[in-house]
């Protein structure tokens, strides 16, 4: 039953962010820094747990975006590195507080914190982190980056919850599906575009603009990684394929599979998410 194809037949060419690297390559060094100066402690377990994360890679998107979209509007300071940091600092909270929740046991290719130091130690790091993020907004001194992101923080996590309410709810809608992402996700990409231009003083249209086109861009980045969770292979998501079908999370392939299936699809898609059945035959089923 091939309810959902494979993606990696006939792939398109990944798009390459090699232009965004080579722009912000200069002041992503020093958020590299400041990254590892501001996730240190006296407490020895902080970070280790931080830096267990934090070296394991990821393209640091986010980060990017806050450092380009500064630069576009000509800004000459230094607030533009620290928030940047601190937007970094926010995703890798999320990151460890989510494979809580999640119970997941792999993030970009290793183990995660939570299977190495335990579930508690996780989510207090992910509240420290959040801490360093908030006082270095605050030595910024802008007052609206500062309600930007923060507000940011607070629809991540309603997002998150709306996610975990809509577990295994088949009759979830796309435009439920829809909210819950841009809260969990595209939120944190539209406010990190944002940020630059307000602190290099730009127009509200031009800050409006890179709102936007922040949100998109985190919509799109994650239906692109809900549909490699079908599709996809392990390297390509640095975590095992099929996490959200085993996790029973109802992301948009399964909204379109299980309302355009037939009879029997949907009969699959009901006992894989919402009876919990994941005999050996499900996955194959899901991802053939």
């Amino acid at each position: 039953m091939g309810v959902v194809l494979n993606i990696e037949n006939g792939k398109r060419e990944a798009a390459s962010i090699k232009d965004l690297i080579d722009l912000t390559s200069a002041d992503m060094g020093r958020v590299n820094k400041l990254i590892l100066s501001k996730a240190g402690s006296d407490v020895e377990m902080i970070p280790e747990i931080a830096n267990h994360l934090i070296s394991s890679g990821g393209k640091r998107l986010r980060p990017m975006l806050t450092l380009a979209s500064a630069q576009m509007f000509g800004y000459s300071g230094e607030g533009h590195v620290k928030l940047a940091t601190s937007v970094e600092f926010m995703h890798t909270a999320t990151l460890l507080h989510d494979d809580v929740v999640d119970e997941s046991g792999m993030r970009r290719g290793k183990k995660t914190a939570r299977m190495i130091w335990g579930n508690q130690a996780s989510v207090l790091v992910g509240d420290f982190l959040l801490g360093q993020a908030f006082r270095m907004m605050v030595d910024v001194g802008s007052l609206e980056a500062l309600d930007i992101l923060s507000s940011a923080a607070s629809i991540i996590a309603e997002g998150e919850v709306m996610q975990l309410a809509a577990a295994k709810n088949l009759e979830t809608t796309e435009d439920e599906h829809f909210a819950v992402i841009k809260a969990k996700t595209a939120a944190l990409f539209s406010a990190a575009a944002e940020v630059g231009p307000v602190i290099a003083q730009a127009t509200r249209n031009d800050r409006a603009a890179l709102r936007s086109y922040g949100m998109n861009l985190g919509l799109a980045f994650q239906l692109i990684d809900d549909a490699l969770d079908y599709g996809g292979t392990s390297k390509d998501l640095g975590k095992n394929v099929g996490d959200d079908f085993r996790e029973g999370k109802v992301t948009l392939p399964v909204i379109l599979a299980y309302r355009r299936g037939t009879k029997a699809e949907r009969s699959f898609w009901k006992r894989a998410i919402e009876d919990n059945v994941t005999d050996d035959a499900l996955p194959e089923a899901a991802f053939g």
